[in-house]
């Protein structure tokens, strides 16, 4: 399940972004790095979320063709030489 990033503690980081948009940033926060934080834990928590659904996808497709390989068996079993 996705989880939201804790507020944990804070470290100084180096990020380089574009000047035109962290002049025009400013017109609308007067904190940028609360502003870009808040983006950022968004960002981390949608990304977590389709992680999850890949992964949710995976496992079903993988049921599925277990249960196809228990009902039918595989193709290769006829080819194998064990």
């Amino acid at each position: 399940m996705p989880t939201k990033p804790s507020s944990g503690h804070k470290r100084a980081v180096n990020l380089t972004l574009n000047e035109y948009v962290v002049s025009e940033a400013k017109n609308y926060t007067n904190n940028l790095s609360a502003t870009v934080e808040e983006l950022l834990a968004v960002y981390v928590v949608q990304q977590q979320a389709h992680r999850q659904g890949r992964q949710q996808q995976a496992d079903a497709c993988a049921d599925h063709w277990n249960a196809v390989n228990e009902k039918i068996g595989s193709f290769a079993d006829e080819h194998s030489t064990l």
